[in-house]
């Protein structure tokens, strides 16, 4: 599914094929900040939520940062969501962080992969977006806030 570089990273980490974890306390907290977790972000987060990296150094067209698969560090959040759904025509829920918080993980019903902030960029559909966000691929922004 994945080349040998990002099988290895996320094995170090505790991925493994078929690995499944419970969602059940994500999807609560996500439904009381207003975001229902759509069927591709329920199969995301049994497969890779929990998984914590901490990567740095260069990447293929950017800095390999770490990153978190856990809603629960989007709490808060749950309007910057709901808005950029509403925005972009797309049910963007929330995943995990980027980079310590410095942006947030959410993935579409049709398992694209973003990096959310004051911006909305693509790190694509999984399998390649899991590449890309191990391999330090930059995102292609998609939409700004308006100033």
């Amino acid at each position: 599914m994945f080349d040998e570089v990002t099988d290895s990273t996320l094995a170090k980490y505790g991925w493994f094929p078929g690995r499944s974890v419970p969602i059940d306390s994500w999807v609560e907290t996500l439904r009381s900040e207003g975001v229902e977790v759509h069927q591709a972000a329920a199969v995301f987060l049994a497969e890779f939520g929990g998984i914590v990296t901490k990567r740095e150094g260069p990447g293929i067209t950017r800095a390999r940062e770490s990153f978190a698969i856990d809603p629960q560090e989007c709490v808060g959040e749950g309007d910057r969501f709901v808005e950029w759904s509403q925005d972009l025509g797309r049910q963007i829920v929330p995943v995990g962080i980027l980079d310590g918080g410095r942006s947030f993980l959410g993935m579409d019903e049709n398992s694209e992969l973003y990096s959310v902030e004051a911006w909305v960029a693509t790190f694509g559909r999984m399998p390649v977006a899991m590449i890309h966000l191990v391999r330090g691929v930059m995102p292609q922004v998609i939409a700004e806030a308006e100033v």
